[in-house]
């Protein structure tokens, strides 16, 4: 009996956090905020604002700035000769400084493209990060309730404690009085010694978990902390609200996007062009002087044939809008396993509540009339103990149940998506 009241007292714990009323819904909100990869989101934010400066600015001009000399070995001559006229030569050495400007007219959408596909990118990160935040939501909901368990299992301790106090005076009376022997007094210290090792225990589960729950929570939390909860009814959502589907919606959008971009880089470019400068010789090359010169124009560039790469490269689109398609049926599949899974796990821990109560109710009685009989010596101290023993069982049992019923639900609309 004693080894199963140890086993129940050693149930796993993870850590929690205290103040005078710690709720779960507070701690959601501080593990929220105190998570170090939060701060991701406004470095996206800022990375992606800093794409869309840079995607605008295709339609600002494009200067370039460009010097050369050159002396080449022989240099084009005309090849005949009038009496009396010197026919112009070129010089062997040349020299030349120009700015060359190019202004996009029409890019083909490019641009808006890539800045569309900016804002699916940034989406699709910041899907990712809540994805990341909801398991988070979970790590916090199995510490708190471990940690509820841990004080109120201490509670039933308390109180069996109490009551063997209250025996062990009964009988250090009737020790006084000589109706009753010393070793009922020793074997009643006994288990109130066995009872406060198992305090010790619960203590520091309480200790281990305030601390985990305070690192998760970034508060200054103590263990003085009284857990609690409010069971919120069990909610039903036929569609689903988890952050993973989100997700998958904006991946779609964005190989969607990806494909339009591609789509788009088959369009002909128009664009203006202009060249100002100033060299020897200028655009006159029969004139061997320094001059400065322009020219201004039109252009269009079209790239007619991509041997069709860009086909290849739709089709790898659409398959990977096919991968994003099965992964969001098999993660809908799996949820919809998990609740099946958990509201059957709640029916069964709402049945073994009721035959608890029943349990507590009928070893309570059983408890009462031993120690009755305790007084009345018509059964032994270790009688009496080892009906105290199966109470608290009982008892520990029950609360057990109580809180695993709670988190069941909790559980359960964070599977759903629901919290």
């Amino acid at each position: 009996m004693k080894k199963r009241i140890f086993l129940l007292l050693l149930i796993p714990f993870q850590a929690v956090f205290g103040q005078n009323q710690l709720a779960l819904d507070s701690c959601y909100t501080w593990a929220r905020e105190n998570y170090p990869r939060l701060k991701q989101s406004e470095i996206w934010q800022q990375i992606s604002a800093l794409k869309q400066e840079s995607h605008q600015t295709s339609y600002l001009p494009k200067v370039t700035l460009n010097g050369q000399i050159s002396y080449q070995s022989d240099v084009t001559e005309l090849p005949v000769s009038v009496p009396g006229i010197k026919l112009p030569t070129l010089s062997k050495d040349q020299y030349n400084t120009y700015a060359g400007v190019t202004q996009n007219i029409w890019d083909g959408g490019i641009s808006e493209a890539n800045k569309s596909l900016e804002n699916d990118i940034l989406k699709r990160n910041l899907s990712e990060l809540e994805v990341e935040l909801y398991k988070l939501k979970e790590e916090v909901a199995e510490v708190f309730f471990t940690a509820l368990i841990v004080d109120r299992q201490r509670a039933v301790l308390d109180a069996q404690i109490k009551k063997l106090n209250e025996q062990l005076r009964s009988i250090e009376s009737g020790i006084r009085n000589g109706v009753l022997e010393k070793s009922a007094k020793l074997v009643l210290q006994a288990e109130i010694l066995n009872l406060e090792q198992n305090a010790i225990q619960l203590n520091a589960a309480k200790r281990a978990s305030v601390q985990m729950l305070s690192i998760m929570t970034g508060q200054e939390l103590n263990t003085a902390a009284v857990f609690s909860y409010h069971a919120p009814d069990q909610r039903i959502n036929p569609d689903f609200l988890r952050p993973e589907f989100k997700l998958f919606e904006n991946q779609r959008t964005q190989l969607e996007t990806q494909g339009g971009l591609l789509s788009k880089t088959r369009n002909p470019r128009l664009y203006g062009f202009g060249k100002l400068g100033y060299g020897k010789p200028g655009l006159n090359m029969l004139r061997d002087k320094f001059k400065a010169y322009y020219l201004l124009g039109i252009g269009v560039s079209w790239n007619a044939f991509d041997w069709k790469n860009t086909e290849r490269q739709k089709q790898v689109l659409k398959l990977q809008q096919e991968m994003v398609d099965t992964q969001e049926l098999t993660f809908a599949r799996n949820i919809e396993l998990l609740l099946v899974q958990q509201k059957e796990e709640m029916i069964k821990l709402e049945t073994m509540l009721e035959n608890g109560k029943k349990l507590v109710g009928l070893r309570t009685e059983i408890t009462a009339a031993s120690s009755s009989k305790l007084e009345n010596e018509s059964i032994t101290a270790s009688g009496y103990i080892q009906d105290l023993q199966a109470e608290t069982v009982a008892k520990l049992e029950l609360e057990l149940h109580k809180v695993k019923l709670n988190q069941a639900l909790e559980k359960y609309n964070l599977i759903s998506g629901c919290n």
